[in-house]
């Protein structure tokens, strides 16, 4: 099941993060991106009321994945896993996290910004590596990390969009993560699902032209 779940993910090529939305606004925001394509939505978990976000949108659809982020420690992880998260993800290299991920077969993307990072976290047990901030580096520094670990998953987040989607793919992404270009605050402020449903389609459709 962790193998699928991952395998989801990355088929799908984008993860839509959900940052400060109230839980009747997410639940709306994850019906918009699942129509546009998108097959995982990550809710932080320094939302208010996140894991109730987290237990609705598990429970409405059965199209995506719903998962957990900023994860920074295992009662957090522990806590999301039983409101229905469905993957975590963390900013830093937490073993805590990873060991309470692996161990109720939860995939775990974990953060990291250096080889070092990386290749620690991945031994320790991470399905896959968030590159983050992604925009300090750009497309390059994914690049620079996958050429000496190839075997290492990377998903690029912060300050990807539909305009360089394409260009993390290409620099050998298996997913992006895609906060405010996609789950727009003024957009959900006019109640405006319509605009994020077009902004994830678009990012949907970059991803998966640079794949073509």
């Amino acid at each position: 099941m962790r193998t699928d779940r991952l395998d989801r993910i990355t088929e799908g090529g984008v993860i839509a993060i959900l940052r400060g939305v109230e839980r009747d606004d997410a639940v709306a925001v994850a019906d918009a991106v699942v129509d546009a394509g998108v097959t995982a939505l990550e809710v932080t978990a320094d939302t208010p009321n996140a894991m109730s976000s987290i237990e609705a949108i598990a429970e409405r659809t059965d199209d995506a994945l719903v998962g957990a982020g900023t994860v920074l420690d295992a009662e957090t992880a522990r806590a999301a896993q039983l409101a229905g998260a469905e993957f975590l993800v963390t900013p830093t290299v937490n073993h805590g996290v990873i060991r309470t991920a692996n161990r109720y077969g939860t995939p775990v993307a974990v953060g990291a910004y250096t080889p070092t990072e990386a290749i620690e976290a991945y031994e320790a047990g991470a399905d896959a590596v968030k590159v983050f901030p992604a925009k300090t580096g750009g497309p390059d520094h994914v690049a620079a990390i996958g050429g000496p670990l190839p075997q290492v998953p990377l998903v690029p987040t912060g300050g990807v969009g539909a305009d360089n989607a394409d260009e993390y793919v290409r620099a050998g992404a298996v997913a992006v993560g895609v906060g405010s270009s996609i789950v727009d605050d003024e957009a959900i402020a006019d109640g405006d699902f319509d605009a994020i449903r077009e902004n994830a389609r678009a990012v949907v459709e970059a991803v998966a032209a640079a794949r073509e």
